[in-house]
């Protein structure tokens, strides 16, 4: 699988098929709303009901970033859980898959809107860590160069919604990388107004670079 290659805030970083970020000068390997648990989360407050399978889906592209890669650091930019209750609902095999990822490299969880507790207790690695002298690593864009998720971007390519990367000059967007995530289109009014011009990079086969300009707006 071909990522695309691309400089954002002075730093080289790939964006990847599947939706993750390589920086192969740190050997990190970002990814943003895993939403772990979604399934069980909607059948326990009577929504509808997903085929319960995500989890697993989920892991099976992860595993296989990190056997392409081998990250010194996985780092997830929030939303790692669907809710907190979901992310300690989790059965034992998965927390258990989760360690042997884990093993030899460091995991970083940031929190998001979905999962503001401390969820990963009986997951690998830790909730806080700093990184200086590089864009902030958040879960959702604020003020400055960030990297974020949040939005779930997404792109209409030859009449299918694709996951995408949103690349501008203040703001690098990731798309979900769980399954059954669902998106936000890129002119969506929320987006637009963070990356108003840049790239979208569509995941799907490749990592397909697309120019972004968005519509004036009154």
């Amino acid at each position: 699988m071909s990522g695309y290659s691309f400089t954002f805030a002075g730093q080289r970083l790939v964006a990847r098929p599947s939706g993750a970020l390589w920086w192969s000068d740190r050997r990190w390997l970002v990814v943003a709303d895993l939403h772990l648990g979604k399934s069980e989360r909607m059948a326990r407050r009577g929504g509808a009901l997903l085929p319960p399978y995500e989890v697993a889906a989920t892991l099976d592209r992860l595993e296989a970033e990190i056997a392409a890669t081998d990250p010194a650091t996985v780092i997830s930019l929030g939303d790692g859980f669907d809710d907190d209750a979901a992310g300690r609902a989790l059965a034992d095999e998965v927390c258990a898959r989760m360690h042997r990822l884990a093993r030899g490299r460091d995991w970083v969880w940031i929190t998001g809107n979905h999962d503001p507790g401390q969820v990963c207790a009986r997951m690998p690695g830790r909730t806080r860590a700093e990184f200086p002298g590089i864009p902030a690593l958040r879960h959702e864009a604020g003020e400055g160069a960030d990297i974020s998720g949040h939005f779930h971007p997404c792109i209409r390519l030859a009449g299918q919604r694709r996951r995408c990367f949103l690349i501008g000059r203040d703001h690098l967007i990731l798309p979900a990388f769980g399954a059954y995530t669902g998106g936000l289109l890129a002119d969506d009014p929320a987006l637009a107004a963070l990356v108003p011009q840049g790239l979208a990079v569509a995941c799907g086969a490749r990592a397909l670079p697309v120019p972004l300009r968005q519509p004036r707006r009154a």
